[in-house]
């Protein structure tokens, strides 16, 4: 794979994402929706207890309801911008003459990738200043803010490989899109119903009994980015998940090891798959 950091495709995809009319539009209604959800809580919040302060609890909890709206932001957009970037080349009928062009598959799937990572990090970056309002009334250490966004970035790139990976698969950009959001889904949603049942089974099996160590419940903990930013912004919750599970190792690493592997997994794929019609048979 050519390793170039001189990618056409990226500049290319820069452009007309960043040069977009409807873009900008979009990153101006998110920091108006942001800005009117942080100060109507404060507003609400000074007004109901009919103080002139803002206490560092409140802080936290305004900043744990903005570090969800920034996983929910990443785990909708991040499908709805990757799903469609091959297959819209497909179905335009652009993708035989981006094919034949000196572009290696490598340059064609990162460009792609790449440009829409980028678009919802220069959403995840303009919302800062509103983000970091809660630094104003303490509660909040620096450390904190940063693993969110570290671990932000790394839900968003695995969400963004996926859904590229599926427009390579796939011919058509609904069935893609559809196959992306029923993905993350599945890995935002689904693994948290599954660690329920998995810890009620368990306990009630070994009722009176001694408690084994729970593996795949600790797994669907460990996949899910809801339970991960949960346990950011409340450590006692993984120490109790430490404790109904019986394994002792951290959730951010499980899920940062994941992630990882399915991003490469993915890139790996639609790198592989990208160019399979093209070859011939000797």
């Amino acid at each position: 794979m050519n390793m170039s950091f001189n990618n056409p495709v990226l500049s290319k995809e820069l452009k007309l994402r960043f040069r977009s009319f409807k873009g900008f539009n979009g990153i101006l209604f998110f920091l108006l929706a942001m800005c009117v959800f942080v100060f109507g809580y404060i507003f609400l919040t000074v007004s109901i207890e009919g103080n002139s302060y803002f206490r560092p609890s409140q802080s936290f909890v305004l900043f744990a309801f903005l570090s969800f709206i920034q996983l929910g932001l990443v785990l909708f957009t991040a499908p709805g911008l990757t799903a469609g970037s091959i297959s819209a080349e497909r179905e335009k009928q652009t993708l035989p003459i981006l094919l034949t062009t000196s572009q290696s598959s490598f340059q064609i799937i990162s460009g792609k990738l790449l440009s829409s990572v980028a678009f919802l990090l220069l959403l995840i970056v303009a919302g800062l200043p509103v983000y970091s309002l809660v630094f104003l009334f303490g509660g909040i250490s620096p450390w904190d803010f940063l693993k969110i966004l570290l671990f932000l970035f790394v839900t968003l790139l695995a969400i963004g490989s996926i859904g590229v990976m599926f427009s390579t698969l796939i011919r058509r950009t609904i069935v893609s899109m559809i196959a992306t959001y029923g993905t993350m889904l599945f890995f935002s949603v689904v693994t948290g119903f599954l660690f329920i049942i998995v810890l009620q089974v368990k306990m009630f099996n070994q009722m009176g009994t001694i408690v084994s160590p729970t593996y795949i419940g600790h797994f669907l903990a460990s996949i899910n980015p809801a339970v991960l930013f949960a346990t950011f912004l409340s450590p006692e919750l993984e120490r109790s998940l430490h404790e109904m599970t019986l394994i002792d190792f951290p959730i951010w690493a499980g899920y940062l090891i994941f992630y990882v592997l399915i991003s490469v997994f993915s890139i790996f794929i639609a790198v592989k798959k990208l160019r399979v019609n093209m070859k011939r048979s000797k």
